[in-house]
């Protein structure tokens, strides 16, 4: 006699084997940097599902036109972003506040604080520029070797990158259209994974970018209008506001980058300018861990210090990729864990 099995434990077992194979998937993702690949199909598929609504109510409600036409769309919203982050990036390596030049004025920072040292500090900082500069030659001399693989790296960044978004592309306009079959019931799982993946990352990565343009916006008024008011104008504010928005968009991490670099520079101007911008900036770190808590750890139920240990984690474990992918990760693992009334 045949045992009937239940419908439900099937769909279990069909969802526990999606989840499995979801979780090895975004395993493969970093151990084969592919990162880039998955980030960009992901942001191309949110900007599409997210321009179709709004199509539909300036009156095309065709579903293929819209997804059509929001592809078009997304693709010149993503040329002139390239186009003004190039411009941005040339700025802060050939422009007359680059970062270079940053570099040096925090290295000439660091060799007058060095004055000021008690003794048992003086062993960790470098006594001059010359020495600074020797030291940062000698390293580029020790890893040339992996030096002569950033370009073939780039290469391939880009390349992964542009195959993400058409993969991305590809996915966002066909999805919700006609099949020729029905899925199957794993095939089926497996898509309620990508959209929950998808969610989670509409929710991190916008936050953030939200998150991260509300704390450039206050560093720039602080650099740009409030310390010239006072009589202070420090140099590289420019470069300073830039390297804030682009750090800031990782969690936490990136304020303490951001804050260390205008600190050290202000400390060019005087302690005392250092000090009121560490105080400054200690305002506006707790204002982001408000603003954590309430935009990113509201939307997936996560303390500041939950994504700081899921970054630490993924960071030893795979470096800068597995720090850039943690927050999403984390978030796509916590909304799987808590629909099943597991936390």
């Amino acid at each position: 006699m045949h045992q009937v099995r239940s419908p439900t434990i099937e769909r279990s077992a069909y969802d526990t084997a999606s989840i499995i194979v979801a979780v090895i998937i975004l395993f493969a993702v970093l151990q084969l940097e592919l990162l880039s690949a998955l980030l960009a199909g992901l942001l191309i598929a949110q900007l599409v599902h997210t321009t179709v609504p709004l199509l539909a109510r300036l009156g095309i409600e065709n579903p293929t036109a819209a997804k059509a036409l929001a592809l078009v769309l997304v693709a010149g919203l993503l040329s002139v972003a390239i186009t003004l982050g190039v411009t941005a990036v040339w700025r802060l390596t050939a422009g007359p506040e680059n970062v270079v030049l940053l570099t040096q004025r925090i290295a000439e920072v660091i060799e007058t604080a060095r004055n000021h040292s008690p003794e048992w500090a003086k062993a960790y900082l470098p006594a001059s520029i010359q020495e600074f500069e020797l030291a940062v030659s000698r390293w580029l001399r020790e890893n040339a070797w992996q030096l002569q693989f950033v370009g073939r790296d780039l290469a391939l960044f880009v390349a992964h990158t542009i195959i993400g978004m058409v993969i991305g592309g590809m996915i966002a306009f066909t999805q919700g259209g006609p099949k020729s079959r029905q899925p199957g019931p794993l095939a089926t799982a497996l898509e309620q994974r990508a959209l929950i993946l998808g969610d989670a990352f509409r929710r991190v990565v916008f936050s953030q970018i939200r998150i991260s343009a509300i704390n450039t916006t206050l560093t720039g008024l602080y650099l740009g209008l409030i310390l010239p008011l006072i009589g202070v104008h420090l140099p590289f504010v420019k470069t300073m506001i830039a390297i804030t928005f682009f750090v800031g968009l990782l969690p936490v991490v990136g304020n303490l980058i951001s804050n260390t670099v205008i600190v050290l520079v202000s400390f060019s101007a005087s302690p005392a300018i250092a000090v009121v911008s560490l105080g400054f900036l200690v305002v506006i770190h707790k204002l982001e861990y408000f603003l954590n808590a309430r935009i990113i750890g509201g939307r997936i139920r996560a303390r500041a210090w939950e994504l700081l240990l899921a970054m630490l984690v993924l960071d030893a474990w795979f470096g800068i990729p597995g720090l850039i992918a943690a927050p999403i990760y984390y978030a796509y693992g916590k909304e799987e864990l808590t629909r099943r009334g597991l936390i």
